[in-house]
């Protein structure tokens, strides 16, 4: 089986740790490991590291192989430009296809938590011994909600079809994205909708003609680049043809033309958390919501449902009577806000372009 994580996001949401020079999945948000090294070391030992792919920008390359040198460089993936994930998840697939195109393959995030490793490693071997039977299937891993999220997509599902291995799998009935707040609390409550963390497996072939059949440009411009396989030519064809992709997300692309029939959910709580803001990390640390999280040289009193992120050692940064407030220390840059208002961060950092201030970003 094989796995490929995708490694490209800037992550303004997690700014000012998380810049354009070195995004949130390279940093150490977590104990003293990156989110790109934790979404590695989930699949190990089951997946080898020449079964594990990582999509990242050309930029980033470098700072990949250096987290994880163990990963085969030609199984290190730098897009030339960010053109969504709909081109990136072609490219992607397209490569695999080439050698393995009946091999399951899952699709991972590498800037996410996953706190219950064997329960989620279980579901997706378990998915990849229906999809090695049952090649024409996509099968997606959703996680059972736990607060009726506006900032999620969602999934709906039917009745369970068929249970392997203890794993049940629900009917795929539609995908939901992100709704307003009442809509979000009315998927909560119903117990056939489960938060869509862009997880799935199925075979590189049943992906390609998806991309055949729905994105035709991908598809051709994915099968060009890759035609020669991994090494120096696919290098020199990305650096060429890659900007004729077409800017598209992959669920617009693909995903939203799935028919019902064609596809599993599975719905499991599996401790997934998106790390991509310091609302949702200190949502995913915290053992209970009056807890405060704090890293580094931190002195913390009488404060609650916080978070305090200090990345200078040589800095005591000191925390009085806080309720709901976010304080990260950087080299150049500290944050102090809400943490309920912490979403308004990327239209802040946003406004920084064109100004003496772009250099934060």
């Amino acid at each position: 089986m094989k796995a490929v994580i995708f490694a490209g996001g800037i992550g303004t949401r997690l700014w000012p740790l998380s810049r354009k020079k070195l995004p949130k999945q390279f940093e150490k948000i977590i104990g003293d490991k990156s989110t790109l090294e934790l979404a590695v070391e989930r699949l190990l030992p089951e997946f080898k590291p020449e079964d594990i792919y990582v999509s990242t920008g050309s930029e980033y390359t470098g700072k990949v192989a250096e987290l994880l040198p163990f990963i085969p460089q030609e199984n290190i993936i730098g897009e030339p430009e960010k053109k969504d994930v709909g081109p990136a998840v072609g490219l992607a697939i397209s490569l695999i296809h080439k050698t393995h195109s009946d091999e399951p393959v899952v699709i991972l995030w590498s800037d996410h938590l996953v706190k219950h490793d064997r329960i989620f490693k279980h579901i997706i071997l378990t998915s990849g011994m229906l999809v090695q039977n049952d090649p024409n299937r996509i099968v997606f891993i959703g996680q059972k909600p736990r607060f009726a999220s506006e900032n999620l997509g969602w999934i709906e599902t039917g009745d369970i079809q068929k249970t392997l291995d203890g794993v049940n799998f629900r009917e795929f009935t539609a995908m939901k994205y992100r709704p307003d707040e009442q809509t979000a609390r009315e998927y909560f409550q119903q117990a056939n909708f489960c938060w869509n963390l862009g997880y799935f497996v199925s075979t590189p072939r049943f992906l390609m003609d998806m991309f055949r059949e729905f994105a035709p440009d991908i598809y051709r411009i994915a099968r060009l680049i890759t035609q020669n396989g991994p090494g120096a030519e696919f290098r020199e064809s990305l650096a060429v043809h890659y900007h004729e992709m077409p800017e598209i997300n992959f669920d617009k692309a693909v995903l939203e033309n799935l028919k019902s029939g064609s596809a599993y959910v599975v719905m499991e709580d599996i401790g997934w958390s998106d790390v991509g803001a310091w609302e949702a990390l200190k949502e995913a640390l915290a053992g209970k919501k009056s807890d405060t999280v704090t890293k580094g040289n931190v002195l913390v009193d009488k404060s609650y449902d916080s978070l305090v992120y200090n990345f200078q050692d040589d800095k005591l940064v000191v925390a009085v009577d806080l309720e709901d407030i976010v304080v990260v220390n950087t080299r150049d840059v500290i944050l102090v806000g809400k943490k309920s208002t912490s979403s308004k961060i990327k239209g802040i950092v946003e406004s920084f372009a064109g100004t003496e201030r772009e250099k934060y970003t």
